[in-house]
């Protein structure tokens, strides 16, 4: 039976309630909300355990966690990036006056092309910021050896990644910095919130520091930094959340499932990279053209069902960025729709959703 209500792209997992107040329990009895509090402290250790990683420090949103990265890595000039990501990516680079430079991203994986990076580089390059794209990996191995070359810093936005091993280890291994969003819509979450993982203990000290104001203690500056700390109540969300994610994933690969079976199979869908382990945390599609999937929005929005134009426009379109001709980015963006697609969607609703996209494909 179909949900009654308007469906929408996503749904935030919502834990027992009882759990979460359990959860919290500690947070009333010790009187501490925030400053690095028993219950962050100890979701931390949980999150490396879970994702096998050596080094993770929760901050307030990923976001914030891209422009310390920035910061940390004291980078400045040019970043090369990808076009075909949610805007936070390149915001970051020029919150932090770093100048945003697209390479145009591959037809079939959708994640910036590693063969066009080379020739983006300039004496003026520092970094690379790529995105995993709806959690499939770059091409990491290329990334990484560019980046050996050529002496650059590689940051990897992986905001849809929790849970996406690669060649048999975490996504979040690769680079000098991965950032990871927890926010409410995202298949692990602390309502608001994201994270910093990095393998070099010492760039984890820096990052600490700077998302803490800077403090070296109660009355002395390691240097200028920031307030990125996240507070007990999210970091219980988090503890409440986690035990479900490998159900949510598993929940989400069976609705996913049912799409890849009923589809039209002549829509594009992302092409996984081979050795990926994915979350199934999106369901995109691109249409023929441009007009086909608006008027299969169109269709859908008439009867409350609201997939989302993830992302669009491509971000060297933004007046504020920079304008830079990326043919692939900008015609995947203008034909990419993600489907409704979450832990307890109704298989009817899906059916529904299929039944308007075949008929108007």
């Amino acid at each position: 039976m179909r949900e009654s209500s308007p469906i929408q792209v996503t749904k935030s997992f919502l834990p027992p309630m009882e759990e979460y107040i359990r959860q919290l329990q500690p947070a009333w009895e010790n009187n501490q909300l925030t400053n690095g509090g028993p219950l962050l402290l100890q979701l931390m250790e949980e999150l490396k355990k879970y994702l096998k990683v050596p080094h993770v420090l929760v901050t307030a949103n990923g976001t914030l966690s891209l422009q310390i990265a920035i910061k940390a890595l004291e980078l400045e000039g040019e970043i090369i990036t990808t076009p075909f990501s949610y805007i936070a990516t390149s915001a970051a680079i020029a919150w932090q006056g770093c100048k945003p430079v697209y390479v145009d991203i591959e037809r079939n994986y959708w994640c910036i092309d590693a063969d066009q990076i080379e020739q983006a580089i300039t004496p003026e390059t520092t970094a690379i910021l790529a995105t995993h794209v709806f959690g499939n990996p770059c091409n990491v191995d290329k990334i990484d050896e560019i980046a050996r070359r050529y002496n650059l810093k590689v940051i990897y936005d992986g905001a849809h990644c929790f849970g996406v091993n690669y060649q048999d280890k975490s996504i979040f291994n690769y680079g000098d910095v991965s950032v990871c969003s927890f926010h409410a819509t995202k298949l692990f979450h602390t309502a608001e919130g994201g994270c910093l993982i990095t393998q070099n203990e010492k760039l984890l000290e820096k990052m600490i520091w700077l998302h803490n104001s800077g403090h070296n203690g109660a009355e002395d500056y390691h240097g200028l930094g920031i307030n990125g700390k996240t507070s007990e109540l999210q970091a219980a969300m988090g503890l409440a959340v986690l035990p479900y994610v490998k159900s949510l994933i598993e929940s989400r690969k069976q609705r996913a499932t049912i799409y890849d079976t009923l589809l039209n199979p002549e829509l594009q869908r992302i092409r996984m990279r081979q050795g990926t382990d994915w979350n199934y945390c999106y369901y995109p599609v691109a249409f023929g053209t441009e007009k086909k999937m608006l008027a299969v929005r169109d269709a859908l929005n008439a009867i409350q069902i609201y997939p989302r134009r993830y992302f669009y426009p491509a971000l060297n379109k933004i007046n504020f960025l920079r304008e830079q001709q990326m043919p692939v980015a900008e015609d995947i963006a203008s034909r990419v729709l993600c489907l409704p697609l979450y832990h307890d969607l109704a298989v009817e609703s899906i059916k529904q959703v299929v039944s308007v996209i075949n008929r108007l494909t």
